[in-house]
């Protein structure tokens, strides 16, 4: 008969649960993703629509990258605020996910763009930013909300959209996407998931 002691038996039970908690947080989804700083993400995108409209292709890319910044810092802001709320660390196992899903292509479009604009080639930003930013959310939905999958396939498709239409629909295509869509997402996450 074999017996193990006290302090063995202690020890595998706390590397048990020391396991356990660890494959909790990771499953864990980020649920910092924030509902009323989406709508506010919205907001900054018709305003862009709208100030940007019948503007030269640099001053309409200035615009736009202006507008990124504003959205990106109110998006940040509402998340860190969400998560503090929540009692989660924003940089939790969950919120690298997160991170770690949406970050690339959000990379990737910042890289084309610089591109797009050494090159005088504004015409099909706004597809390529919509089409990058609908799969940034779609993988990032992997670690979240359920409903951002939806978010990002319309994204996406609007984004087909704006590369078949003619250009001058860019502006159009952007303030349907990082606007309206935006605010209703944003409206869905702040009834259905906590702010």
């Amino acid at each position: 008969m074999n017996l193990e002691s006290p302090v063995a038996l202690t020890d595998r039970a706390t590397e048990s649960l020391d396991f356990i908690r660890s494959t909790i947080a990771r499953s864990a989804p980020f649920t910092a993703v924030p509902g009323r700083g989406g709508m506010g993400m919205g907001a900054v995108g018709l305003a862009a629509a709208w100030i940007s409209s019948g503007q030269t292709a640099r001053a309409w890319l200035t615009t736009w990258i202006l507008a990124a910044a504003a959205a990106v810092a109110i998006g940040l802001y509402a998340m860190w605020r969400k998560a503090q709320a929540a009692g989660m660390p924003l940089w939790s196992a969950a919120g690298r996910r997160f991170a770690q899903a949406f970050v690339p292509a959000l990379a990737a479009g910042a890289a084309l763009t610089g591109a797009a604009a050494a090159e005088g080639r504004e015409s099909h930003l706004a597809g390529t930013w919509l089409l990058l930013y609908g799969a940034a959310v779609i993988a990032a939905a992997s670690a979240s909300v359920r409903v951002l999958t939806a978010f990002g396939a319309a994204l996406m498709t609007l984004g087909v959209a704006a590369l078949v239409l003619p250009p001058a629909w860019g502006t159009a295509c952007l303030a349907v996407g990082f606007g309206l869509l935006h605010i209703i997402f944003g409206a869905i996450v702040a009834r259905y998931h906590g702010g």
